[in-house]
């Protein structure tokens, strides 16, 4: 199977250029090390909508396996990204988010403020990261064992147990 995947950095500084983005590049390489395929990386503002429309284009339109969110998870009034991410996800997959907070906890007491969620629309897992590179890369290294196989459930085409003859 190919995995491929789109990141998604959610920050009103970095989509206007006042700051470089080094949390996508960095999910980049995690990524690609590990046998991804990147097939999408963009800069949005934290804006619901705009976040929203590049989570459906990515999922519907690109058919990527994997999205990764990085920034907008936190408690500032302008941090959207878990609340457009549960707009367009059909069902959570809250062990993600579970792991991922219990991993950064280990290097920040703030990572428990983090508000990312995880989940599934269509064949495609949505993970919001944080926006920080370090804690964004100690993240996606603790459950990066765990995508492939997932993704693997995801994509299975469904078996018809009828034609089984009890089996």
């Amino acid at each position: 199977m190919k995995y491929t995947a789109a990141i998604l950095t959610v920050s009103d500084r970095c989509s206007r250029g006042v700051r470089e983005d080094v949390t996508g590049p960095a999910l980049k390489r995690i990524l690609e090390e590990d046998g991804w395929e990147i097939i999408n990386m963009d800069i949005v503002p934290d804006e619901f909508e705009v976040i929203k429309g590049k989570l459906v284009h990515c999922s519907y339109d690109l058919d990527a396996c994997l999205i990764l969110t990085a920034g907008g998870t936190g408690f500032s009034r302008r941090d959207v990204t878990p609340e457009a991410t549960e707009a367009v996800i059909n069902r959570v997959a809250p062990g993600i988010s579970e792991a991922m907070r219990a991993a950064a906890l280990a290097g920040s007491r703030s990572a428990m403020l983090s508000r990312g969620i995880a989940g599934l629309r269509g064949g495609t897992l949505i993970i919001n990261m944080p926006g920080s590179m370090e804690p964004a890369c100690a993240s996606l290294r603790a459950i990066l064992p765990a995508l492939k196989p997932g993704i693997d459930r995801l994509r299975r085409e469904e078996v018809d147990w009828s034609s089984r003859n009890g089996e």
